[in-house]
């Protein structure tokens, strides 16, 4: 899967796509729970104010629609040096991330054009960054999200107001989604952010993702199903920090089979491997190459002594497969990255074929 975000990614404090996704999802749900049945304006909230569409004027509408694809034609040539220049000041000085993102997705889009969806304008007022700042665009009513709604997360953002522009771009390998975040300077919309995700992921779309869901359940391999699932909500939205109606659903669907024995929601889990009982805090799919693989991130006090970590990290990947053996049949690799106290990681990965 092409799953690459720069610039207001660096903000989330999380990474990894499928974690940031399923943590903004959850606490979507949460807090529609408090706010069922209101309609969210700018009269209804103190810090965060969100506009769908047809919320917005005609012109902010048509500025926010014409400059999300001006850019993608940037883009779609591979003109980064165009697109830094209409880039906030801060991601302007730091570009690299992004020039890498339009380096490594310029030959699928090249000649792509794409058709931008109904945009999303979220303002966030003070005078300081917002810890956490929660944007809830449209209608939501006792059954969660309608339609055309649509919820933000994201962590550490400025005041200020930013413009979503999600859109669609058809290529000759395959579908693909250029969304940008986009930030109001003067009169001027610039780039603040760019993620840019293919609709397959391993050569696979979201619809056999969740057939292979359906089949690990039906086998009674629940945490296969469960891991798969995460697989098709990372393709169904375009943003880690975005749910929708369709992801809302998605999360209520394998709510029931996440696995009580599977770190989750910054909750840890432990993992007995012989005398050693590891704490697990992270486990994920992720492609690899042209491979879906398990990512297993766990605590350690120190990862210094490279060759002690790797025994670790092999020992984890052992005691997993020899606790669930079903990953043997849902994933080519097991990546295991051991994680101290400072946050230094160092990992291991191994096929399954070499797990013994």
């Amino acid at each position: 899967m092409v799953d690459e975000g720069c610039g207001l990614k660096r903000r989330l404090g999380d990474g990894d796509f499928v974690a940031s996704l399923g943590r903004a999802i959850s606490r979507t749900n949460m807090l529609l729970a408090l706010t069922a049945a209101l309609v969210f304006s700018p009269g209804n909230a103190v810090a965060e104010n969100c506009l769908t569409a047809t919320d917005m004027d005609a012109a902010t509408r048509n500025a926010l629609t014409s400059s999300g694809l001006r850019y993608f034609d940037m883009i779609a040539r591979g003109d980064a040096a165009s697109l830094r220049q209409n880039a906030i000041p801060s991601l302007a000085s730091d570009f690299s991330g992004i020039e890498g993102t339009v380096k490594e997705n310029q030959p699928a889009l090249a000649g792509a054009k794409a058709s931008a969806r109904p945009p999303f304008l979220l303002e966030a007022n003070g005078n300081a960054p917002i810890p956490r700042a929660e944007f809830f665009c449209g209608v939501f009513g006792a059954s969660g999200q309608t339609k055309d709604s649509a919820a933000f997360s994201i962590n550490g953002l400025s005041p200020g107001k930013y413009g979503v522009v999600i859109m669609d771009a058809p290529a000759a390998k395959g579908a693909y989604t250029v969304s940008l975040i986009l930030q109001q300077i003067g009169s001027d919309w610039k780039v603040g952010g760019l993620y840019i995700k293919s609709s397959q992921s391993a050569g696979h779309d979201g619809n056999w993702y969740s057939t292979k869901a359906h089949d690990y359940q039906s086998k009674g391999q629940t945490h296969n199903a469960w891991l798969y699932y995460l697989m098709v909500r990372s393709l169904v939205s375009p943003l880690p920090f975005m749910s929708t109606a369709a992801t809302d659903k998605l999360y209520d669907d394998s709510q029931k089979l996440q696995p009580a024995d599977f770190p989750a929601d910054g909750k840890a889990a432990d993992l007995p491997a012989g005398t050693t009982t590891y704490k697990l805090t992270a486990l994920f799919p992720e492609v690899v190459g042209n491979d879906l693989d398990l990512i297993v991130r766990y605590s350690v006090r120190d990862v210094s002594n490279t060759n002690t970590t790797y025994q670790s990290n092999v020992a984890v990947m052992k005691a997993l497969v020899t606790k669930y053996p079903e990953l043997r049949d849902a994933f080519a690799a097991i990546v295991a990255r051991a994680v101290d106290p400072s946050g230094r990681d160092y990992g291991t990965m191994l096929a399954m074929k070499d797990i013994k």
